[in-house]
C-alpha cells in the first residue's frame, strides 16, 4: 500500500473480536512457518491478562501489524531460557503484575504494509508502556532468520557481529539493533521449527533509562535540581562566629530560593590566617586547621535547619602530623561525608608542606550521585571519569585560583569534563584581596554550571555564569533526566562509545 493510499493509521488495543483478521495476518505473515498462529485461547488468555500489553495498528480500518508482550521478572530473562519457558507453555502464566521487564511475545506486520515504519510504532508504544509501568526495559528473543546461510562457517555469535558491522544483512536484527536495542546473549534452541535461524536466538534487550528502583522510604530523588553557587568574597574577620554569620547568611539566601545544593569555595576561611601573620606560611596554615571541626560541625546544623546539602568548599586539616585540604558533604538528613584533594598543587605542597589525599567516591544524595573535586583535582580527566563509571550526575568543584590564567584552567578542564561525562559541572570560587594573609594575596573566579554541549542544553555549554570577580550567588536548576536521555540518544555519546576493548581505567 503507498502513502497516498492511507486515510487513517491507528493504534489501538487487541480485542478478541480482532481474532479471525489476527489469524489471517499471521498466516501471511508467518508464511514460511506453517500454522504460526496464535490459537483464540490464546489471545484471549494475553488479553485478559495484560489488556495494555497487546495493540494492533490499523490502517483504513484493516489490520496492518500486532505487537503482544507480557510482563516477567528479569532474573527469569536473564537466565537462559526458550519461548515456550518464558511463555509457561504458551499458557503465558509467566505474566506478573510485580514484575519488572517487558517481554516481548510477537511483533509482525504484513507484508503488504511493510516500508512504512509501523514497525517502530509499535517499537516506539513498548517504550512508552515500559516507562509508564516503570519497568526496567524490554526483551525478547530476537530470530536471526539468515543465519542458515551462514551456520556452516560462523558461529551465532560471529554471525552477529559481522551483522552490526553491516558486513552481513539480518532484517530482523538490523531492525532492532536500530531501535537502540542490544545484544544481551545467544539463546539456543529458543524457537522450536525455526530452521532459518538453526533454532538459535539473540536475547535482545532496551533498557529504560527512566527506570526508578521501587523504595520503601517515603522520600523520592528529585530529577530536576537546584545549584546555589557562593561566589565568597575574601575580606578580614575579627573572628570565627563572623565567619561562620557570613556562611549563615549565604546559606539562608540560597536555600530561600530552595535551592538543593550550596557549594562554598575552597579555602574560604582564609581570612582567619590573618591574625597569624606573624607566623610562617607552614605554622598559619596549621593554626587555620584548628577551626574546622567547629566549621564542620556549624555546617551540618545549618544544612539540617534550612533543608540543603552543603558543600563545604575546602578547609586545611591535620591527620596526625600531616597536613591535607579537604571539604565535606553535610547533606539535609544530617549525614556528613568527606572528600579530600588528591593533587595538591606545587604551591600548596611548597610553602605550606600540604599531602595529597587518596580517597575517591561518589556520594548518594537525595538529588542524585555526586562527586566533588577541589580545584587543581578538575585538571586530571581520569578523577571524573572514574567518577562518572560510578554514576555521577553532578560534579562540585570548589576552586581557588589567584590569577586569570589559574582560573582559565580550572575553568576550561571543568567544561571538558562535563562534555566527556555526560553530567552537569558547578564550579564557585572566590573573589577579592587578603593584604594581611601570605601566599593568599589576591583571588579571581567567575563561578559557573556547565552542561554537555547537545541539542537539549545550551549552545556553548554554559548553563549558569556570575559576573566576574563580584560576590554573589548563582542559582541554576538541572534536569537529571535529560542526562539520561543523552547517555542512550545524544548526537555523540562519550561515555556509551568508549573503546574498552583498546584501553580501560580502574583505581588502583
Amino acid at each position: 500500500m503507498s502513502k497516498q493510499e492511507i486515510d487513517n493509521i491507528e493504534l489501538k488495543y487487541l480485542t478478541i473480536d480482532d481474532y479471525e483478521e489476527l489469524k489471517a495476518a499471521m498466516i501471511t505473515s508467518y508464511n514460511s512457518m506453517p500454522d504460526a498462529y496464535w490459537k483464540k485461547h490464546h489471545i484471549k488468555s494475553l488479553i485478559t491478562k495484560f489488556p495494555e500489553g497487546q495493540v494492533v495498528m490499523k490502517i483504513n480500518g484493516q489490520l496492518a501489524g500486532c505487537a503482544l508482550s507480557i510482563i516477567v521478572d528479569y532474573e527469569i530473562v536473564s537466565d537462559n531460557h526458550t519461548y515456550r519457558e518464558i511463555t509457561k507453555d504458551y499458557t503465558f502464566d509467566s505474566h506478573t503484575d510485580e514484575g519488572d521487564m517487558l517481554y516481548g511475545i510477537d511483533v509482525f506486520i504484513k507484508p503488504e504494509f511493510r516500508g512504512l515504519r509501523l514497525g517502530r510504532r509499535l517499537y516506539d508504544y513498548r517504550k512508552e508502556l515500559c516507562e509508564k509501568l516503570n519497568l526496567k526495559g524490554i526483551a525478547f528473543g530476537g530470530r536471526i532468520p539468515n543465519y542458515h546461510k551462514y551456520a556452516a562457517e560462523l558461529t551465532p555469535l560471529k554471525y552477529i557481529e559481522k551483522v552490526k558491522r553491516k558486513e552481513i544483512h539480518d532484517p530482523v536484527l538490523n531492525f532492532q539493533i536500530s531501535n537502540d536495542f542490544h545484544a544481551a546473549k545467544i539463546l539456543r534452541g529458543y524457537l522450536e521449527g525455526d530452521e532459518a535461524s538453526n533454532e538459535f536466538a539473540v536475547l535482545l534487550e532496551w533498557d529504560n533509562i527512566y527506570y526508578e528502583k521501587p523504595s520503601r522510604k517515603a522520600a523520592t530523588k528529585k530529577k530536576v535540581v537546584r545549584i546555589g553557587l557562593i561566589q565568597w568574597q575574601m575580606r578580614p574577620y575579627n573572628d570565627l562566629d563572623e565567619l561562620l554569620e557570613q556562611v549563615e547568611y549565604f546559606v539562608d539566601a540560597v536555600s530561600g530560593y530552595r535551592a538543593d545544593f550550596a557549594l562554598f569555595p575552597e579555602f574560604f576561611n582564609a581570612p582567619l590566617m590573618a591574625k597569624n601573620n606573624h607566623m610562617s606560611e607552614p605554622n598559619a596554615i596549621r593554626e587555620l586547621a584548628k577551626y574546622t571541626e567547629e566549621i564542620v560541625k556549624k555546617f551540618s546544623e545549618l544544612s539540617i535547619s534550612y533543608n540543603i546539602n552543603i558543600i563545604t568548599g575546602s578547609m586545611p586539616e591535620m591527620k596526625g602530623e600531616q597536613l591535607f585540604n579537604v571539604g565535606y558533604l553535610c547533606r539535609r538528613d544530617g549525614s556528613v561525608e568527606r572528600y579530600e584533594k588528591i593533587h595538591v598543587t606545587p604551591d600548596e605542597a611548597k610553602v605550606w608542606g600540604m599531602q595529597g589525599g587518596s580517597g575517591l567516591k561518589t556520594f548518594d544524595t537525595d538529588c542524585g550521585k555526586i562527586g566533588v573535586l577541589i580545584c587543581y583535582d578538575s585538571e586530571f580527566p581520569e578523577l571524573s571519569r572514574l567518577l562518572a563509571d560510578d554514576g555521577m550526575d553532578i560534579l562540585f568543584v570548589p576552586f581557588l585560583t589567584d590569577t586569570q590564567n589559574g582560573y582559565s584552567r580550572v575553568r576550561y578542564c571543568s567544561q571538558a569534563r562535563a562534555i566527556e561525562n555526560e553530567c552537569y559541572v558547578a564550579i564557585a570560587g572566590s573573589v577579592g584581596n587578603l593584604p594581611k594573609v601570605h601566599n593568599m594575596d589576591i583571588q579571581y573566579a567567575q563561578s559557573m554550571v556547565f552542561t554537555p554541549c547537545d541539542f537539549a542544553f545550551p549552545a556553548n555549554g554554559i548553563k549558569a555564569e556570575a559576573t566576574p570577580n563580584t560576590e554573589m550567588i548563582v542559582l541554576a536548576d538541572v534536569d537529571i533526566d535529560m542526562l539520561r536521555e543523552l547517555n542512550q540518544f545524544g548526537a555523540v555519546r562519550n561515555l556509551k562509545d568508549r573503546r574498552k576493548d583498546v584501553y580501560h581505567l580502574r583505581k588502583s
